[in-house]
């Protein structure tokens, strides 16, 4: 306990040093929260600095044919004269970017003021059609996968050495990654998937370490998290949709377009509430991941901000005298997104899991029971646990054969 009491009162010491450079940097601004959790084509390793990632466009020349040009940086894009700034930021010197289309003067300005970064480039001759420029959040993505693939490759050849499959795991990161492992076959394919949980568990264990790797990067000091970019988990919400739909069942397709046991005239009704349904799932299970992992960082960065309103709104010295208590609560919320860093990716699997086995499952008896207009009482269940009376008074209930089943007429 008493370390981390020291660790604590060493970061609030190191967050109150650090606000004086932070007034002095920049007195006129407070911090932004959302622009800084936003994606953007730069690396940001403030204050050392910042690293400018490529630029790549698809465009429609003047004479109308495709091109595609590429640029290491937002700033050599400028500075070739075939790409103009459309300056969008809150903070960005619309004078520089006005200058930045007409003289090569105005865009060395635009690039020295900072501003070029948060600038939306277009062809200065021609249409843009795609950008497929490198962007922050692609960055931290693609680290993410990289990582997940060195984990499970080291994982495969320690079980191809007969470590953990022979003798007991050896290490902290092979005993860590079987107990995830584990985790996820034994309460989150098996429970949802039942036979056929083999066929989906290595979907569903790339999916949980990418989402829960990709959260804790966004935890590491100049890194972003890639799960709060909607296009991500937009992405991944489609790979749980797409292997929804192609191994759904004969009976999932027929509850969609021709849902049983309703009266006809309610059908007409039923099937497009059934079609958007397929929808709506993965549309939640893309913006419950965003939004949560965006919201962490949001009040942590909302937090930190209070010290630069109080110092604009009152004085530097109100500034210093509520930065212990921001940077206390900042520190808890950031102990907590490690644990939502766990709980976003476990509800993100599950939750396909789920939708999966869901349209895996068969329900002929229960629609034949259905057709017929026959039903099981809900009172079966419970007569198999009581023992019988009369007959069965003195024996063992376990001996004592349950009464057969009774139909009852449905409604």
């Amino acid at each position: 306990m008493k370390p981390f009491f020291s660790a604590f009162i060493i970061a609030l010491l190191v967050g109150c040093a650090a606000a004086p450079a932070a007034f002095a940097s920049d007195e006129r601004e407070g911090l932004d929260p959302v622009h800084h959790t936003a994606d953007g084509y730069y690396l940001d390793f403030e204050p050392l600095g910042k690293v400018e990632l490529p630029r790549l466009f698809l465009v429609r020349r003047a004479d109308g044919a495709l091109g595609f040009d590429a640029y290491g940086s937002t700033a050599a894009a400028l500075r070739s004269g075939r790409y103009v700034p459309e300056v969008t930021a809150h903070d960005a010197d619309e004078t520089h970017a006005d200058e930045a289309q007409h003289t090569a003067g105005g865009v060395e300005a635009l690039i020295g003021s900072g501003a070029h970064l948060d600038a939306h480039l277009v062809p200065a001759q021609g249409r843009l059609l795609i950008d497929f420029s490198i962007t922050r959040h692609l960055v931290f993505a693609l680290l993410a996968a990289l990582l997940v693939i060195l984990i499970f490759t080291s994982v495969a050849r320690r079980y191809q050495r007969g470590i953990g499959r022979e003798t007991a795991p050896r290490g902290i990161g092979q005993n860590l990654a079987e107990t995830l492992i584990v985790f996820v076959r034994d309460e989150i394919a098996r429970p949802n998937l039942g036979d056929r949980y083999k066929q989906f568990l290595p979907y569903l264990l790339t999916v949980f370490f990418f989402i829960l790797i990709c959260n804790l990067l966004g935890l590491v000091p100049f890194g972003a998290t890639a799960t709060s970019n909607l296009m991500i988990t937009a992405v991944l919400a489609t790979f749980t949709f797409v292997l929804t739909q192609l191994n759904g069942s004969k009976d999932h397709w027929r509850h969609v377009f021709w849902p049983p046991g309703v009266p006809l005239a309610v059908k007409p009704i039923l099937i497009p509430v059934e079609i958007m349904g397929l929808f709506t799932k993965p549309i939640a299970l893309a913006i419950r991941l965003f939004a949560n992992m965006t919201a962490g960082h949001l009040v942590i960065l909302s937090l930190v901000g209070l010290i630069f309103t109080f110092a604009n709104l009152f004085s530097p010295f109100a500034g210093f005298a509520v930065a212990p208590i921001s940077i206390a609560f900042a520190l808890f919320v950031s102990l907590l997104e490690v644990l939502i860093a766990f709980i976003q990716a476990y509800i993100f699997t599950i939750l396909s899991a789920l939708f999966i086995g869901m349209a895996l499952a068969e329900h002929e008896h229960e629609a034949h029971d259905e057709a017929h207009g026959l039903a099981l009482p809900e009172t079966h269940a419970a007569h198999e646990a009581t023992p019988i009376l009369g007959d069965g008074v003195g024996k063992d209930p376990e001996t004592v054969p349950a009464p057969a089943p009774t139909l009852a007429p449905v409604g």
